[in-house]
């Protein structure tokens, strides 16, 4: 009997025994199997997974944070009111600035230029000499003048290197300019040029009616108004002697001038081309075999 229980104890420690190996090699069997998977079929699962899981992670965190949403809600309601305002608000500022820039650029150019070229722009009747010629009628127009007309190119004449045009800016003046002041306002003077003041430099103008210099501008010529006045012509300008030098003066009608300055344009009236300059006419002549020009005067005729 005791033999019988010695032998099964031993048989049941072998049975328990092989169970255990057997368990054994299932574990590793199943751990071989985990092993044989390639790392190349669970990684691109991972990464495709990961950056989608994190972009939601990081919406769902940004639309998580209530401060961050009410902040970014904030901004962007108020940029885009900010921008809708902004946008039509700068259509009316651009269209009105630019408009507003137009005008005050043409502004100060006819203040600069134009409105001193009107100053000087009128044509004074020469009440010492009848005309004894007819008018020239055209457009309920008439024009007078002293000699009869004669075509000829308009030219521009150059003074010199010193003179500028009408118009023509510099950046600055020579130290041998002179400040005129005429009816409370300043002009620049040097050698037969009349400034002005003009975009950070200086523009030149026709000479203002009234302004007076001590001296004339070089190479000025004599021309005869009538029997007993004379004027000096430069540039375009007209001076007559006065008191304290030499003033400037408006165009006088029947005014011969042996040239004229940039500026003027050639207008057709009618039959006749006269050089105009504003509102001043310019008749093309010839004495004795010379180009010239005299002033015109224009008036409106009186039809009845």
């Amino acid at each position: 009997m005791k033999n019988f229980l010695t032998a099964f104890l031993a048989f049941a420690a072998i049975l328990l025994s092989f169970s255990s190996y057997a368990q054994r090699k299932v574990g590793q069997a199943g751990g071989q199997a985990a092993k044989s998977i390639p790392k190349t079929a669970a990684t691109p699962s991972n990464r495709s997974v990961s950056p989608a899981a994190s972009n939601k992670n990081r919406n769902l965190n940004s639309g998580n944070s209530g401060s961050k949403r009410d902040n970014l809600g904030a901004d962007k309601n108020s940029v885009d009111r900010s921008g809708n305002n902004n946008l039509s608000g700068n259509k009316v500022n651009i269209d009105n600035s630019k408009k507003n820039v137009n005008v005050n650029i043409d502004n100060s150019k006819d203040v600069k230029i134009n409105n001193n070229r009107v100053v000087n722009n009128s044509v004074r009747s020469n009440g010492y000499r009848p005309y004894t010629r007819p008018p020239y009628r055209h457009g309920g127009f008439v024009y007078f003048s002293y000699r009869p007309y004669f075509y000829h190119p308009y030219t521009p004449f150059f003074w010199g290197p010193v003179w500028h045009p009408w118009g023509f800016f510099v950046a600055a003046l020579a130290t041998t300019a002179i400040i005129v002041s005429v009816e409370n306002a300043q002009y620049h003077y040097d050698q037969g040029v009349w400034y002005q003041p003009y975009n950070g430099g200086y523009q030149v103008v026709s000479a203002p009616v009234g302004g007076t210099i001590t001296t004339l501008p070089p190479n000025a010529q004599t021309v005869v108004v009538n029997e007993t006045v004379n004027n000096y012509y430069y540039g375009g300008d007209f001076y007559e002697k006065s008191e304290k030098g030499y003033s400037v003066v408006p165009a006088t009608a029947g005014t011969i001038v042996p040239h004229l300055p940039e500026g003027g344009k050639e207008v057709k009236v009618g039959d006749q081309t006269y050089v105009q300059f504003g509102e001043i006419y310019y008749q093309p002549i010839q004495v004795d075999g010379k180009d010239m020009y005299e002033i015109v005067e224009v008036k409106k005729e009186d039809i009845k």
